[in-house]
């Protein structure tokens, strides 16, 4: 009877324990429920009155204005800069235009980049943002993006040698890996080409392995036109002659008068005959039209035809005969 009797109040005093710590526990939990939420109702009204005062709204307009303040002088700044970047360049620098226009547009570029970069800072500044906390944040960054970056680092490299070496400019007709087309713009980061059909090839600095340059030496083509075998070659090498000197005076694209090369090639009925020619850089192409046309006209009327596809046919008569 002692033991049961032991047992029960030590059961009762547990019980009678817990009890008590519950009713503490709801008492905490309602007091700390009223504490929160008259606490969230006093940060409520003070921060409606922060918003609806006016040193707020004076801020707002001192911020604003300096906001709109410094998008207005960045994009005057750029605008400005663009053009005096232009106009010094085009006066000072003559003899190389490709590599003018090439430097202009890559100064333009480093120009817009600063200007802007320098407008976020100026924003971030006015709506009194610790920009230091944030170059200290980037810079860290910065650490962990390079190694992800290699790409973009070897762009950017690439093209500066690009540039440094003058290997192309805006306005050359290029090969660049398969693209073919004239540059019209030549980045740190990329270069882009048009195609010679329109279409535009933007091509990263970093994959560029081959690199055809057309338009920097004099362009050369060779002319070849066939003639009956029978001909007078003497007489056609006079003819035509004549008429290649004639030619640096009315086409200045041409460097030197044209060659007649002669015979350079015959068969069992037509003669070839060649003409070679030098022009300046990409001239070649319209040159070469040019002669091929007034050649035709000059052996036409000197009773001269141009050799045409000939088919022999041979009989051979039953017997022998």
């Amino acid at each position: 009877y002692d033991i049961i009797y032991a047992v029960y109040s030590f059961l009762k005093f547990v019980i009678q324990e817990v009890v008590n710590l519950e009713e503490d526990l709801k008492l905490d939990l309602e007091e700390f429920a009223e504490t929160d939420i008259k606490g969230l109702a006093h940060y409520t009204t003070k921060l409606w009155e922060y918003f609806t005062s006016a040193e707020f709204l004076e801020k707002i307009i001192v911020a604003s204005a300096k906001i709109l303040a410094i998008i207005v002088i960045s994009y005057l700044v750029v605008f400005i800069g663009k053009k005096v970047i232009h106009r010094v360049f085009m006066l000072r620098v003559r003899n190389n235009e490709r590599r003018q226009l090439t430097i202009v547009k890559l100064l333009q570029s480093v120009l817009s980049y600063l200007v802007y970069f320098s407008a976020i800072m100026g924003i971030l500044s006015a709506m009194n943002i610790q920009i230091a906390g944030l170059l200290a944040g980037a810079g860290i960054a910065s650490v962990a993006i390079a190694f992800g970056a290699q790409n973009l680092v070897k762009d950017v490299i690439t093209g500066f040698f690009i540039i440094l070496e003058d290997q192309f400019g805006v306005g050359d007709f290029v090969k660049i890996n398969t693209a073919e087309g004239t540059v019209m713009e030549i980045g740190l980061r990329t270069t882009k080409v048009k195609g010679v059909t329109g279409e535009q090839f933007i091509i990263p600095n970093g994959s560029i392995v081959d690199v055809i340059n057309y338009s920097i030496n004099n362009s050369k083509a060779t002319i070849s036109m066939q003639i009956p075998l029978e001909t007078n070659i003497e007489k056609v090498q006079m003819i035509i002659q004549n008429y290649l000197d004639t030619l640096p005076e009315k086409h200045e694209e041409l460097v030197t008068a044209p060659v007649f090369l002669g015979i350079t090639n015959t068969t069992s009925t037509e003669a070839t005959i060649g003409i070679t020619l030098e022009t300046l850089p990409l001239q070649q192409y319209s040159i070469s039209r040019i002669i091929r046309k007034d050649v035709m006209d000059i052996l036409t009327r000197n009773g001269i035809p141009l050799a045409v596809p000939k088919m022999m046919f041979y009989e051979r008569n039953q017997g022998g005969e």
